[in-house]
């Protein structure tokens, strides 16, 4: 027996929500998955995104994440720190900075799974322009109606894996 939606607005509250719960519950899987080779949801999700498209610009590289790139450099920062990334200078603009995997990089993702960012931003772009359109226009309202405006939001699960990192370290 299938389960059945109630058209009333509870019902309606309820598929929203539940959408929201199963897309929330993809991304914490993924960002388990991640953390499981010692990376953030985030970090693999950029990683693998450079491994597409090495010598991406960290403004090519918000774009292909669909992320401010004040979010995406923080991530970009903490991978060249664990020399994941190498930052290297255009060879035809010396004012641009290119982005690509160091060996190690290549490596710790070799047999990483698809994240579900990844599965996200496909499935995003792939409904069609108006339906997108109307999804953003509702999330819109819906973020306006929960008061979350502001800064530019992380990218999905960059806090939590600081906090869980923390956490690690503090228990050592």
């Amino acid at each position: 027996m299938g389960s059945q939606v109630s058209t009333g607005s509870a019902g309606q509250s309820r598929q929203v929500l539940d959408a929201i719960r199963r897309i929330v519950q993809i991304l914490r899987e993924s960002s388990r998955e991640a953390e499981k080779r010692g990376l953030s949801g985030p970090q693999l999700f950029v990683l693998r995104t450079l491994a597409e498209s090495p010598g991406l610009s960290l403004t090519e590289l918000a774009e292909r994440t669909r992320t401010h790139q004040s979010s995406v450099s923080v991530v970009v920062s903490r991978l060249v720190d664990q020399r994941l990334v190498e930052r290297t200078q255009a060879a035809t603009d010396a004012r641009r900075m290119q982005l690509q995997l160091s060996a190690e990089g290549v490596s710790r993702i070799r047999t990483a799974p698809q994240t579900a960012q990844e599965r996200l931003v496909a499935a995003v772009d792939a409904l069609p322009r108006v339906t997108r359109a109307r999804l953003a226009s509702v999330l819109d309202a819906l973020v306006r109606e929960l008061d979350l405006g502001g800064k530019h939001p992380e990218m999905f699960f960059q806090e939590s894996a600081r906090r869980a990192r923390r956490a690690r370290l503090a228990d050592a």
